[in-house]
């Protein structure tokens, strides 16, 4: 099951420029010391607009070869050419990743009968489980609880990341695909309770910086538990909030490089935040006890 604390977990790359294998040991370690229960590889958080395709495969390679079965991988498949989706699809399918993201064809702005034709083939193109992805904000292309209904019939989709943060979208695509249909949250800051209104877990940016306690809050609230999930999430609300004011994954790289983790470094056309947003991140980062 694709369910749980799963991290977009962020690329390090070197000074000049190269994906640096040695730092994303690290982190995928670190995660899965620290309760982690699936890395999501390359997908928006992890700059997958600025790799060749070939560094898209080769991270995930190494990502599967480092969790060595530990943990569950899923693999960012999308593009907004179904044709790259297929292609991505095909040749990450072999490394043994446990599923996939597949993120709505951006910027194309395509028809409801262009979407079920991208799906059709993307979930045809391997027999792992694919999540939907919902991110509007993005990628101009909103999957209304009706669409993701749609798409559910098809091969291989078993759920959704929802990052709209529209926690009335919970019970109404529960209804039309069932109780055991993957709903993720997308949104950290509507997180818990988006699972505290039945979500299955988060796709989380703040867990890059905080897994133990994204952890115990996806435990908490996935059980019901509202207490335990305000508790937990108590620390990682400032962190929720100002990871998202300049685009992802400016705010969390620059954060995780504050805490001497990685290296600050992004490929173009994403760059340093400014420097009040360096400002609010640090605050954060002190509120949430890491500085």
């Amino acid at each position: 099951m694709l369910t749980g604390s799963m991290v977009a977990l962020v690329t390090p790359f070197t000074s000049q420029g190269n994906v640096d294998y040695a730092l994303l040991a690290d982190l995928v370690e670190f995660h899965i010391q620290q309760g982690t229960d699936a890395i999501v590889s390359v997908g928006t958080t992890g700059e997958s607009p600025t790799l060749s395709h070939d560094e898209h495969v080769d991270v995930v390679r190494a990502t599967v070869e480092i969790v060595a079965g530990r943990i569950k991988v899923v693999a960012g498949n999308g593009s907004n050419s179904t044709m790259e989706a297929v292609q991505l699809t095909e040749r990450i399918a072999a490394l043994g990743v446990d599923g996939f993201l597949n993120v709505t064809p951006y910027y194309n702005k395509p028809s409801r009968r262009g979407l079920l034709e991208h799906y059709r083939l993307t979930t045809e193109a391997s027999d792992l489980p694919q999540l939907l992805y919902n991110v509007p904000g993005r990628t101009c292309c909103d999957l209304l609880p009706e669409m993701v209904a749609e798409l559910a019939e098809l091969q291989n989709v078993v759920g959704i990341k929802e990052a709209t943060g529209d926690l009335s979208r919970v019970e109404k695509t529960a209804k039309l695909c069932g109780r055991d249909f993957i709903q993720l949250s997308g949104d950290d800051p509507t997180a818990r309770e988006f699972m505290l209104a039945g979500g299955h877990g988060v796709i989380s940016v703040t867990a890059n910086l905080t897994p133990k306690s994204m952890k115990e809050l996806v435990d908490a609230a996935c059980r019901g538990d509202r207490a335990g999930a305000e508790a937990a999430d108590a620390p990682m609300t400032a962190l929720h909030d100002v990871l998202f004011i300049e685009a992802n994954p400016i705010p969390v790289k620059w954060a995780m490089a504050r805490l001497g983790w990685i290296e600050e470094n992004y490929r173009l056309p994403l760059t340093s935040p400014e420097l009040e947003s360096q400002k609010r991140i640090e605050q954060a980062l002190v509120k949430a006890g890491l500085l």
